[in-house]
C-alpha cells in the first residue's frame, strides 16, 4: 500500500451515528403517538423497525421502491405487527413524524471530526470524499446538519447515479471526479460487503470500520479479517485476498498510513 492521494468515506455508522438516531428515534415517537405503540415491547419494536429499514431500503436502492415507497412500506408493516393498517397517507403521515424524532437525534459519532484532522497531519496533502447509498438531498441535508459539509471535495449519492455500492462503477466513479487512480485512494466504511469488499474489487484499499465486532474478537488493525459480527466464509476469504484492512474505531485509520514511505 502506498500513501493515498484520497481517502473516501461511507456516511451512515460510518461517520453519522444511523443505528443510534434510529433506536432512539422510534422509541421517541411510539412514545408521542402513544395508545397500543405506546405499550410495546421497546426492545422488539427497535429491533423490528431496524430490520424493516433494512428490507425496505434495500428494495429502494434495488429500484423496486421509489424512496417515498420505501418509507412507505416501512411504516405499514411496522403498523400491521400491532394489526394497524395504514392508508398510504396515514402511513407517509406517520413516517414524517418519526422523522422528526429520529432528525432530534443526529450526530456524529465521537471519532468522526478528529479523524480528519489526525489524517491531514499524517498525508498533508490527502483529499477527502463521501460515497454513500441513498437520495442524495436526504444524505445532504445529514451532512449538513452535523456539520460535514466542509470536509468533502466531491460527495457521491448512488440516488444520482443509478447504482450503488458495492458496483465498483460507484467506486470508480469517485475516483474519476478526484482524477487519481483507484491504486491512490482509500475507501472506509462500516459495512465488509458493501463498503470495503466493494471498493477493494474495484482496485481502491479496502478498510472495514468493525465497530460491533473487531474489540470482542481481539482482531488489530492490519491482521486477517476472519470473524466479526455478521460477517461470512466468502466475505471472510474475500477480503483477505483482495487485502482489506480491518478497524475498530477511526482513531485507527491514520496509524494504516503513518509509517509509510512519503507519510
Amino acid at each position: 500500500m502506498t500513501v493515498p492521494r484520497v481517502v473516501l468515506f461511507d456516511l451512515d455508522d460510518t461517520l453519522f451515528a444511523h443505528r443510534a438516531a434510529v433506536a432512539a428515534g422510534i422509541l421517541l415517537h411510539l412514545d408521542r403517538v402513544g395508545g397500543a405503540f405506546a405499550t410495546a415491547d421497546r426492545k422488539a419494536a427497535t429491533v423490528l423497525w431496524d430490520a424493516l429499514e433494512e428490507e425496505h431500503y434495500h428494495s429502494y436502492l434495488a429500484g423496486d421502491l421509489d424512496f417515498a415507497g420505501q418509507r412507505r412500506a416501512r411504516a405499514q408493516d411496522f403498523a400491521a405487527s400491532f394489526h394497524i393498517a395504514l392508508s398510504d397517507a396515514e402511513a407517509d403521515a406517520w413516517f414524517d413524524e418519526y422523522f422528526d424524532s429520529y432528525r432530534s437525534r443526529w450526530r456524529l459519532h465521537d471519532d468522526a471530526l478528529p479523524c480528519f484532522d489526525e489524517l491531514a497531519e499524517v498525508i498533508p496533502a490527502v483529499r477527502f470524499g463521501l460515497i454513500t447509498n441513498g437520495d442524495p438531498v436526504f444524505q445532504g441535508e445529514k451532512i449538513r446538519r452535523v456539520g460535514l459539509a466542509d470536509h468533502f471535495e466531491h460527495v457521491i449519492a448512488s440516488g444520482a447515479l443509478g447504482f450503488a455500492k458495492p458496483d465498483i462503477r460507484i467506486f470508480e466513479h469517485a475516483c474519476a471526479l478526484f482524477g487519481v487512480p483507484v491504486e491512490e485512494a482509500v475507501y472506509v466504511g462500516d459495512r465488509l460487503r458493501t463498503d470495503a469488499l466493494g471498493a477493494a474489487a474495484a482496485g481502491l484499499t479496502g478498510v472495514w470500520l468493525d465497530r460491533a465486532g473487531a474489540s470482542a474478537v481481539g482482531v488489530g488493525v492490519g491482521a486477517g479479517v476472519g470473524g466479526g459480527v455478521g460477517v461470512g466464509v466468502g466475505d471472510a476469504d474475500a477480503a483477505a485476498r483482495l487485502g482489506v484492512l480491518r478497524i475498530d474505531t477511526l482513531a485507527s485509520l491514520p496509524g494504516l498510513f503513518a509509517a509509510l514511505p512519503g507519510a
